[in-house]
């Protein structure tokens, strides 16, 4: 159920006169995100993400949620946005190395508005590994990662630091940050060994807002200066910043953005509640920030009610939400049959010139760990006694997708659908196959064939969620991406080591 999606069309994102949700570790998933910029936030940064677990992930289109999901390899949603947001959403990384940084910058460029690089969290969780705060200390490595991202991505690229020790070191790092290209600059008002009892230091925000041209997004006034909305501006003058970015202020409650005056944490509570039902929000973050909002009564007896909740559904029961869980919940599973139906309705086998083509998309989540379709097909092939699958993939150039034919018995499969990588496009080949013959494929759930017998594998060589070592025995091959006006499918064989390409 996955489509092709256009990339983001929205102008480039402005970073003046904004004001803005801060990136917040476990709080800034999508439900906050959507419901402070309900309530009037500009621009909306996600959840600090570590560059490792980013780049394992898989980009889906969600059509039920109607969400793009970065989904890691053991099926843990790790960001998740919709087009609620699209245009005002910064994806914000946990980075010290600026290839790594690159990779995942091109892999959600397409669905955020702008990339932001992490360099003033002081907690071990964005420190280790010379990440966040740690890399206030290596400016060096801050020019090598943001000229990396200005370079190589087609969205701003901003950051967001601590203050140093003195005001003169603060502006200097900052004006070479600016020499990087960076489309804004937000500044913490704290050293990264001070907390939030510390008070903010709005004089170094002051001195580096007057020392730029770049927008300076001012951070750090929440509970010293900022308690509702008309403090906002209070902090941006004080500073002398462009925009204001709010954290804990926010956390506490959203509707802190609101022009008319903030509302009752009970409704915002609800009224988050409504996202994180409706876009199937993992329960236990739901439940954390819920718990930020409850502040001091989250050892109540209503708090303990809900510290206890394990679901969303135990969640809506707390809140006497019942009744939106069911609607909502029955929404969803009509638009997920729905879709399903229409899905397998328009998997008919069909004959285009000497191919048959049917549109199948590979779910890697629908079969068992080390079991694929073409694992299945090979076997089958090997049971009949027939020559090996042999794999013949294409990429277009101008989305980088992939495109598989698999040659079985002399005949030709191909899904007319095309990929993000080239295992999943060979495996939709193998589906495209294996449904046509009305052949078992391993699919959760599916009857056991005793077609494919488990065999032994060497653990280090599979922790991939689909590295293909089930075919060890069926000849390698290689694509090339193929010009935009003539694509070619290419077939690579590999003989004692040596690439040999036939063209066909």
């Amino acid at each position: 159920m996955m489509k092709v999606m256009m990339a983001n069309t929205v102008g480039r994102l402005c970073f003046r006169q904004k004001n803005i949700l801060a990136p917040m570790v476990r709080v800034g998933t999508l439900p906050m995100r959507l419901l402070a910029l309900d309530y009037g936030a500009d621009i909306v940064y996600c959840e600090e993400l570590i560059d490792i677990k980013m780049a394992q992930c898989e980009r889906v289109e969600n059509d039920v949620l109607q969400t793009i999901d970065f989904v890691a390899p053991d099926e843990r949603v790790m960001f998740r946005t919709c087009s609620k947001e699209s245009g005002r959403v910064v994806f914000q990384m946990g980075t010290a190395d600026p290839e790594r940084a690159l990779a995942v910058a091109k892999l959600v460029e397409n669905d955020v508005a702008a990339v932001d690089v992490n360099m003033g969290c002081p907690k071990e969780y964005s420190t280790k590994g010379g990440m966040g705060s740690a890399l206030l200390s290596d400016p060096e490595k801050i020019e090598a990662i943001l000229t990396t991202l200005v370079k190589g991505i087609s969205k701003p690229v901003t950051c967001k630091i601590r203050i140093l020790s003195t005001i003169e070191d603060t502006v200097n790092l900052v004006k070479r940050i600016e020499k990087t290209g960076v489309a804004a600059i937000a500044v913490h008002g704290r050293m990264k060994d001070e907390r939030p009892r510390h008070p903010v230091h709005c004089d170094y925000i002051q001195a580096v807002a007057q020392s730029v041209s770049v927008p300076v997004i001012a951070n750090g006034g929440s509970s010293d200066i900022v308690k509702e909305f008309e403090d906002i501006e209070t902090f941006r003058e004080s500073t002398g910043a462009s925009s204001v970015m709010l954290a804990r202020a926010a956390m506490w409650n959203p509707s802190v953005f609101r022009q008319q005056g903030a509302l009752s944490v009970d409704q915002v509570m609800q009224e988050y509640i409504t996202y994180a039902v409706r876009y199937d929000n993992n329960p236990f973050n739901t439940k954390y920030c819920l718990c930020q909002m409850l502040r001091d009564r989250v050892e109540s007896p209503f708090g303990k009610r809900l510290h206890a909740a394990q679901t969303n559904q135990e969640i809506c029961e707390v809140f006497g939400m019942t009744e939106l869980f069911n609607k909502t919940t029955a929404e969803l599973e009509s638009r997920r049959a729905s879709l399903q139906a229409s899905e397998d309705l328009s998997e008919t086998p069909e004959l285009e010139d000497d191919v048959v083509i049917m549109p199948v998309r590979f779910e890697r989540r629908d079969y068992p760990p080390q079991i694929t379709p073409k694992m299945f097909l090979l076997e089958w092939s090997r049971k009949e006694k027939l020559e090996q699958p042999v794999y013949e993939t294409e990429q277009r150039s101008q989305d980088r997708g992939f495109q598989s034919t698999v040659i079985v018995a002399d005949k030709k499969y191909r899904s007319t659908l095309w990929e993000k990588s080239k295992k999943f496009a060979e495996q939709a080949a193998a589906l495209v196959c294996l449904r046509t013959l009305g052949l078992p494929e391993g699919r959760i759930g599916e009857e056991h064939s005793g077609l494919v017998n488990k065999r032994k594998r060497d653990d280090r060589k599979t922790t991939a969620a689909d590295n293909d070592d089930d075919e060890s025995h069926a000849p390698k091959r290689h694509t090339h991406t193929l010009p935009q006006e003539e694509e070619v499918t290419c077939r690579t064989k590999v003989v004692n080591g040596v690439c040999g390409q036939t063209a066909r």
